[in-house]
């Protein structure tokens, strides 16, 4: 699971380097799918990551609009900023944590009780999701699209 996150993020900063070809109004253009939007959608991912490991932590979860972050500079200063904690917290998983249960307030206001490996699970799965999403709007536009090969990423670990 550890290396998923790795992946997720080396991919993630493979976008916004990609990204810093593109135009505000290409960031910004309306899109179908997804947060609408390039730069929403990376705002997302990078929320809604750090929303789901407070929760974990028992912590607040992030409120901010994105209006706040309508840049790329200022995207990715707010995930640089997110990080310490998730890569702290990804970094001190074990297995003992695997089954802890999390209850939260669903959105019809009635209790959800899940376990934490299969929140994390979802986590990855969600950028991942949205990562197709961008591929799909980078070929629209004409461009190649980041790669999303694992393979060849130097992330397996050795023993």
């Amino acid at each position: 699971m550890k290396m998923f996150f790795h992946y997720n993020w080396m991919v993630r900063e493979d976008w916004y380097r990609w990204c810093e070809g593109l135009t505000d109004e290409e960031l910004l253009q309306r899109r179908t799918g997804g947060q609408g939007s390039i730069l929403k959608t990376l705002f997302h991912i990078a929320d809604v990551e750090w929303s789901w490991i407070r929760l974990l932590e028992g912590k607040d979860d992030f409120q901010e609009d994105f209006e706040g972050y309508n840049t790329l500079r200022k995207v990715r200063e707010l995930d640089a900023k997110f990080r310490p904690e998730v890569e702290s917290f990804i970094a001190n998983w074990d297995g003992s944590m695997e089954h802890r249960i999390l209850k939260s307030e669903g959105r019809d206001g009635t209790i959800d009780i899940d376990q934490w490996g299969e929140v994390m699970r979802h986590v990855i799965a969600h950028e991942i999701h949205h990562i197709g999403q961008l591929s799909i709007w980078a070929r629209e536009m004409g461009k190649e699209p980041v790669s999303a090969n694992l393979v060849g990423r130097g992330l397996a670990e050795t023993k």
